[in-house]
């Protein structure tokens, strides 16, 4: 018999989900069957699986030691090591401004992603624990392109999953970003389309009408200034499809700088020449969280910045955009209000 006692971290799920976890091997059918046979208990009672499971509630198997370990076949969370730049940190969440050229998630690619760098900083913090792993993983609620910079948020707890899952599901938390477009740019526009994913070639398209297969986007994008070849936009995602922002803009003939995908060859080849720029210049800013009952008094209404990267200031300032930059966004962003010097004086990012 195994027995085990509910953690803050394993609240809240259905008691199916939690079992699904500790026994990762088993097909559904077996601990549905085991729950009917009364062979797993909750608090000593038999139960469906559907129950939401609370903090002390106490699991019981009573399973052979071999059958548990055929079924809980441990499997070791992937983890990685890098120097992480936390935005924000509280007992459920954490805000993380992921560089260009880190993937958000896995993928078939093998290489470690910010999931990993989250799992190796939470584990070398003792904010989790190796046990922890066997039901619970910190994972990251909005995805970034991998060559796309800025504020991704994650689940430090299955609560911070939970309330950030519902918060990105129900579009009430405002994503900002900040790119260099090609072209002159004068007039604010809220721009619909529909966007169509080819996932053998990870590329998308975008159609003004209505196509089969394809899902409707909104993104609205105010531009900061221009140089009379490329404008400094503010880009705010309504929907947030794979690839929205860089596909929507080169639909209305404004690709991003240095988006090979869906740009023109030309055009970036010339910046990677100039600034060594291989990647689309694409910076996730801002995110504000709503001012509502749903969220947790210190997070209602408050708003986070990541700091740009050096490449971008740098290119900015090559493109004499950099006072469009410090006028729009100097004091709503909380950057560089020390000297009109990106990075310098330390960002007041909350």
């Amino acid at each position: 018999m195994k027995e085990f006692i509910i953690k803050e971290n394993e609240a809240g799920q259905r008691f199916d989900k939690y079992l699904a976890k500790l026994l990762r091997e088993a097909p559904k059918s077996f601990f549905y069957k085991m729950l009917r046979k009364k062979n797993i208990t909750l608090n000593g009672k038999k139960a469906t699986g559907n129950e939401k499971l609370n903090p002390g509630d106490q699991v019981k198997l009573f399973l052979s030691d071999e059958t548990f370990q055929k079924f809980s076949k441990e499997t070791k969370a992937p983890r990685a090591v890098c120097d992480l730049d936390v935005i924000y940190e509280d007992p459920d969440i954490l805000l993380v401004n992921k560089p260009a050229g880190m993937l958000s998630q896995p993928d078939e690619s093998g290489q470690p992603s910010l999931v990993e760098y989250i799992t190796g900083y939470l584990l070398e913090r003792g904010t989790l624990t190796e046990n922890d792993l066997a039901t619970f993983r910190p994972s990251v609620c909005n995805r970034l392109d991998r060559n796309t910079s800025g504020i991704v948020a994650a689940g430090k707890s299955l609560a911070g999953l939970q309330a950030l899952s519902e918060l990105f599901r129900g579009r009430t938390l405002h994503k900002d970003y900040l790119a260099l477009a090609k072209g002159v740019i004068k007039n604010e526009e809220h721009i619909r389309g529909y966007l169509h994913k080819d996932q053998k070639y990870n590329k998308v398209t975008v159609y003004r009408e209505k196509k089969d297969g394809a899902l409707p986007i909104e993104t609205v994008y105010t531009p900061l200034g221009d140089n009379g070849a490329v404008t400094l936009l503010k880009i705010r995602l309504v929907t947030g499809r794979p690839h929205q922002i860089r596909a929507h803009l080169a639909s209305e003939g404004h690709p991003l700088m240095g988006d090979y995908k869906y740009g023109g060859e030309r055009y970036n080849r010339i910046c990677r020449e100039r600034y060594g720029l291989k990647h689309q210049l694409l910076h996730a800013y801002r995110l504000e969280f709503p001012r509502s009952q749903e969220v947790p008094d210190h997070l209602s209404g408050k708003i986070f910045f990541a700091e740009p990267p050096e490449l971008f200031c740098h290119i900015l300032k090559e493109e004499q955009l950099e006072e469009s930059y410090y006028e729009n966004l100097e004091y709503n962003m909380g950057l560089c209000k020390n000297d009109h010097h990106c990075g310098s004086g330390g960002p007041d990012r909350k």
